[in-house]
């Protein structure tokens, strides 16, 4: 049975799917369609997991490229020539090559899928409050457009992230971040009596529409508000146990 997944419509036409936990066979706190090979699940567990994700969207596991994924603004441009087996350190994936699919990992963190289906074009990357502080959107785009994409022509979507109201920051976070990016004051509420919360998604949403990325959507589904259909880090250290991560895959057949 093929495991479930989300799409969008924007990239209708382009192979992708957001996944979730549900499918999979890895059990007990990585329950589900864990894909992550350092949190400690099973490595061949992990390895069908990674295989029945990839062969819903009609690839083979040995064209699955990704990351170890460091919260950087790093990005990796993948080629014909690249080995899919390494590793390499980085948290951004482009390519314009058919026959080879990107994923990211994520479990409350940001996952973008970006696509330019004119010049045949695809990035995915990790988005988590480090990485987009710091750059990672803007160099996955930039190196979107070193291979021919135009801003205009890409169609950019954030999959499952943990939303706002559930990611409690604080003070220092804040005061850091406005350092950064001195406009960014919206992208915090305080709740009566509570600390600074961050809006993730929002903040993405923005730095996309700064690099005049054409289209922009985000499926809006909140990784800690679900922890039965998504693996989320923060509910997890909250329950005091681990978790496991999901994909998010997009590729050219």
């Amino acid at each position: 049975m093929t495991v479930p997944f989300q799409q969008s419509e924007s990239l209708s036409g382009i192979a992708h799917g957001f996944f979730g936990r549900q499918g999979g066979v890895s059990s007990g706190s990585y329950a589900g369609l864990n894909v992550s090979e350092t949190g400690g699940d099973d490595f061949n567990l992990v390895a069908e997991n990674r295989r029945s994700a990839a062969s819903a969207l009609g690839f083979k596991p040995t064209q699955l490229a990704t990351l170890k994924q460091v919260h950087s603004n790093r990005i990796v441009t993948v080629t014909a020539a690249s080995n899919l087996d390494d590793r390499p350190e980085a948290d951004g994936l482009v390519t314009n090559c058919v026959g080879i699919v990107l994923g990211v990992l994520t479990a409350d963190c940001a996952p973008i899928l970006f696509a330019d289906p004119i010049a045949g074009i695809v990035g995915a990357a990790h988005a988590g409050w480090q990485g987009a502080v710091n750059g990672v959107i803007t160099n996955t785009v930039d190196a979107m457009l070193a291979l021919g994409a135009l801003p205009s022509r890409i169609i950019a979507t954030l999959g499952p992230t943990i939303s706002q109201q559930n990611y409690e920051v604080g003070p220092q976070f804040m005061a850091e971040f406005l350092t950064l990016h001195p406009n960014g004051r919206d992208h915090f509420v305080t709740p009566a009596g509570g600390r600074e919360h961050f809006d993730l998604p929002g903040f993405i949403t923005a730095e996309l529409q700064r690099l005049g990325v054409g289209t922009i959507t985000d499926l809006g589904i909140c990784t800690y508000g679900d922890p039965e259909r998504y693996f989320s880090h923060r509910f997890a250290t909250h329950a005091g146990r681990t978790t496991g991560r999901q994909i998010a895959l997009i590729g050219m057949h």
